[in-house]
């Protein structure tokens, strides 16, 4: 009979490394350790400088409106120029991902990313500034959901959700830092100047992709479905020998028999099997980022034009945001294990829908339209938001198997990038004297209301359990 605790060297040789349910089985069992730390390290620091991206352009964009003599609605497609790149790119690395592996296309986005980040600094009018973001979008649209599905498959079944939502509050750091630097930037250089050194610093991945060139690994899981067991089995087996050094007694690995390994098609998504998970995530990706890029690209502009609020004094708002959303995320990792995907959700898009509420209230139907009102309103839709935002991407990869799981989060998750992409161009519209901020909050308060109706009767719980029993 065979000890139900088995050393690193006994769960290897009697368990056969060569078939991926038990290259799952065997990652399921190892508590986090050494080996995620780095690998969390390497991914996040990409993930940081997304987050710190997607910050930048909306702190700098009066600077840039006034730099570039242009209008709001000007403004508003030179932010969608950069989604229209990120949604590109993301529906391709995701491709890329599933074919492929995970470290190519990740290398490869921050290259991209990296390189266009410096080129945008260089911009000479809003033209190419419009141009070099577009391309930069390839980079970040890729970056963020093949690391999130590269973390998620190294990740345990127990503690997964808290792990991930460590790993992913990097973005929200990046969007805390950047309107610091900002306003560091523009008081060094002045803001003609200023805004450009802020999109330089974005530069930086170009030095994180050549560390994770030769040290980031591949997916375990990924090469086992393509059958590359040895290789699987090597990254497993530091996994596990960490884990024996450091005093861990690994449980013999069961092997699952829920999920059959199949060639993967694209239309497989809209399969009976996968059909209404696809279409629920599908809302509540476009509608959780429709509320959180608009809030996020225009809070600080209409506190200038609409509150009219001096400049610094927005950037500190926006820094009071980000700080809001760091304790946000901070709560859901401690909850998101105990309470469950499901219920937070629920919370979280609730409480959207309420701050928009209120800012229709308050600004369509009063009549005020005081800064404070709009940093209320737009301070809990951006907190309601966080909430999924935190472990999205997480839950999207639990929700389909390791064959198909790059292209499903990254089509699934490319619905955030579409809503980043109307909504700052629709809200410029509305702002330009098309139904003003009552427009813009009717908008917010419509798109969370959906998201929520979407998960209360179509979201699925999987805390606790294993990639492939949640997939299956």
């Amino acid at each position: 009979m065979l000890d139900p605790k088995l050393s690193t060297t006994d769960t290897v040789t009697i368990t056969p490394p060569s078939s991926p349910s038990l290259i799952a089985a065997r990652i399921d069992r190892i508590p986090f350790g050494r080996f995620h730390t780095r690998l969390m390290s390497q991914l996040g620091a990409g993930t940081f400088f997304d987050g710190f991206d997607a910050m930048t352009i909306a702190v700098v964009l009066p600077l840039i409106v006034k730099s570039f003599g242009i209008s709001l609605a000007e403004a508003g497609l030179i932010i969608s120029a950069g989604y229209v790149g990120q949604w590109i790119g993301m529906l391709l690395a995701g491709a890329l991902a599933d074919r492929v592996g995970r470290r190519r296309p990740f290398i490869i986005s921050l290259v991209l990313f990296g390189g266009m980040s410096l080129a945008c600094a260089f911009a000479w009018n809003e033209t190419s500034l419009l141009v070099f973001r577009l391309v930069q979008g390839l980079g970040l649209g890729a970056e963020i959901p093949i690391a999130a599905i590269l973390l998620s498959e190294y990740l345990g079944r127990h503690g997964r959700g808290r792990s991930f939502g460590i790993y992913q509050s990097l973005f929200a750091w990046g969007i805390f830092f950047a309107p610091l630097t900002a306003l560091a930037a523009t008081s060094a250089f002045g803001p003609e100047t200023g805004w450009r050194v802020l999109l330089a610093i974005g530069a930086l991945p170009l030095v994180i992709a050549a560390w994770a060139y030769f040290a980031l690994p591949e997916s375990a899981r990924w090469l086992a479905v393509k059958g590359r067991a040895a290789e699987a089995d090597s990254y497993v087996r530091a996994m596990e020998d960490d884990a024996a050094r450091h005093g861990t007694e690994l449980q013999k690995p069961e092997e699952p028999s829920t999920q059959t390994e199949d060639t993967f098609r694209f239309s497989e998504l809209l399969s009976p099997a996968y059909r209404a998970r696809t279409l629920m995530l599908a809302v509540v990706w476009f509608a959780t980022f429709f509320v959180n890029y608009g809030c996020l690209s225009w809070l600080p502009t209409m506190y200038v034009q609409v509150g009219r609020l001096p400049q610094s004094q927005s950037l500190l708002l926006a820094i009071v945001t980000s700080g809001l959303q760091l304790v946000v995320i901070y709560i859901v990792v401690s909850l998101i294990d105990r309470v469950g995907r499901r219920p937070l959700l629920i919370a979280g898009l609730a409480v959207a829908a309420i701050g928009a509420l209120y800012g229709f209230i308050a600004i369509g139907l009063l009549g005020h339209t005081s800064w404070q009102i709009m940093f209320v309103s737009g301070c809990t839709m951006v907190v309601g938001t966080t909430v999924p935002a935190v472990f999205l991407y997480l839950y999207t990869s639990e929700l389909y198997p390791t064959r198909m799981r790059g292209w499903a989060t990254s089509a699934t998750a490319s619905l955030n990038k579409l809503a980043s992409i109307i909504a700052p161009t629709i809200f410029g519209f509305m702002l330009s004297g098309h139904g003003g901020t009552p427009a813009v909050f009717t908008a917010l308060g419509v798109a969370a209301a959906i998201a929520l109706a979407a998960v209360a009767f179509g979201a699925i719980e999987t805390r606790n359990r294993s990639l492939e029993e949640t997939s299956a």
